[in-house]
Order: C-alpha cells, then sequence, then structure tokens
C-alpha cells in the first residue's frame, strides 16, 4: 500500500482507510485508486464487519485528480477513470458495512466514493456536489446511476444538471447522508456507529447487505423470494443459535461467524 492511503484497526472487527493527500484534498490519481482498491481487499482479507472511509486534513475527497488527467490522451482518461471505478465498486460489493465519514467537501468522484458506502456520516457546515457538468463530464463512476437511488431522480438530475454542491442540510433532508454531527464529534459518532455494527454477526452483515441491493433492482415478489431464500443459512447458523442463548441468558451475543 503506497502512502497515499492508510489502513488502520479502530477496534475489534472494525477498519479505518483513509486517503493521506491533503495537499491535493484527497483527489483520486491512478496510483491512489490502486492504493485504495488494495486496502479495501487487506480489510476483507482481514475479515472486517465495518470499515471506515475517511480524508486528511480538510476534505473528504475532491473528486478525480484533474491535474493529473489533464496531461493524459483518451487511453489514459479512460483507465484513469476505470481505476475510479474499480476503487468504488470494490467498497460497494464489499461484504462489511462502509461508512463514509465525511469530515469535508466531497465532490465528483469524491462524492461517488461516498456513494458507493453503505452509511454516510457529515460533519456540519460541508459542501457534496457532483460537479462534473462544471468541466463538460458527466459522472461517471458510479454517480449518474447510485445517486438517483439515494435521492430519487429529479433531485439527483438537479444537482448533476447544475453540477452545483449542496449543503449539509439539504444532504440530509434529501437522504444523501445519514447523520450530520458537529465537525468536532464527527471522529467519535462514527467510530461508536462502528463498534455497534461491528457487534453484530458477520453473516447477518453480509445477507443484509446482499438482500438490499438485490431486492431494489428487481419486483417485490420476487425479492421477498430471495429474502426467504436466505433465511435458512441464517437461522441454521452457529451465531444465530449464540444468539438466542444471549437474549434467554440476558448477556451480550459473542459471534464468531464469517461472512
Amino acid at each position: 500500500m503506497n502512502q497515499d492511503v492508510l489502513l488502520e484497526p479502530i477496534g475489534k472487527d472494525a477498519f479505518e482507510i483513509r486517503l493521506q493527500r491533503p495537499e491535493r484534498m484527497n483527489a483520486l490519481g491512478v496510483d491512489t485508486c490502486k492504493a485504495l482498491l488494495n486496502a479495501v481487499s487487506q480489510a476483507s482479507a482481514q475479515r472486517a464487519r465495518v470499515v471506515l472511509i475517511r480524508g486528511s486534513g480538510r476534505a473528504f475527497c475532491a473528486g478525480a485528480d484533474l491535474k493529473e488527467r489533464q496531461g493524459m490522451d483518451l487511453a489514459g482518461k479512460l483507465t484513469h477513470n476505470a481505476a475510479i471505478r474499480a476503487a468504488i465498486d470494490a467498497l460497494a460489493g464489499a461484504k462489511f458495512v462502509t461508512v463514509a465519514v465525511l469530515n469535508g467537501m466531497a465532490l465528483g468522484g469524491g462524492l461517488e466514493l461516498a456513494l458507493g458506502c453503505d452509511l454516510r456520516l457529515a460533519a456540519s457546515g460541508i459542501t457534496l456536489g457532483l460537479t462534473e457538468s462544471r468541466v463538460g463530464a458527466f459522472p461517471g463512476a458510479g454517480g449518474t446511476q447510485r445517486l438517483p437511488r439515494v435521492i430519487g431522480a429529479s433531485r439527483a438530475l438537479q444537482m448533476m444538471l447544475t453540477g452545483e454542491p449542496v449543503d449539509t442540510d439539504y444532504a440530509l433532508q434529501a437522504g444523501l447522508v445519514n447523520e450530520v454531527v458537529a465537525p468536532e464529534e464527527l471522529d467519535a459518532r462514527a467510530r461508536a456507529l462502528a463498534a455497534l455494527i461491528a457487534s453484530r454477526s458477520a453473516p447477518a452483515l453480509a445477507a443484509i447487505k446482499r438482500l438490499v441491493y438485490a431486492g431494489i433492482e428487481i419486483p417485490l415478489a420476487d425479492a421477498l423470494q430471495v429474502e426467504r431464500a436466505a433465511l435458512p443459512e441464517i437461522l441454521g447458523s452457529a451465531d444465530y443459535a449464540e444468539g438466542l442463548a444471549a437474549f434467554a441468558e440476558k448477556r451480550p451475543p459473542r459471534f464468531t461467524g464469517v461472512a
């Protein structure tokens, strides 16, 4: 892993991936994206249940590194975009729960990165936006598809067509972020949430993610069948037996299952 990205444990089964290019607002260069992809793979290998994604300095992520892209030919630009997409898709497809901790601005590919996560916590006073139309492009790392699924087509279109960022009040009201907290409280809240999620059963967490994301893409009747098909594995698991025993004995469960 290069120095652009740091993976570190923050508790039992919980990790943090930190983007470390504060001088470039944590912009996503090709090497940064490769390092991010590697960090996701390492977190998975270490059987993470929850991973926080955070930026260093005053930004979460300002998006694709446009200074790096400016000197590229078309093939290079497409390769750069593919590297960003690969990292975001890896986060989106991970079995562990991902939480974007938006400590500062999340623009362009930075917001696309956050949209690839399951949950988003934001510090009050930051801005979020898919700003690609300002430079004659469109959000090509999943933004045109993920944003409408989160906040609806009409709101997503307005954000993307104007390229104008929104504030945290709007983001919370629209459902773009799950919570907004004071900047000085963001890290503590994120780590508390990570600890809570990490205390749950890994197979159950993975099943919830898989069922929700698969279900919203298909008709309700089909989705309900997929849900029912997943029940035997979970209800027959050692973690569920432990959960029932812990409930009966009025103690915290000690889950050991691996997703």
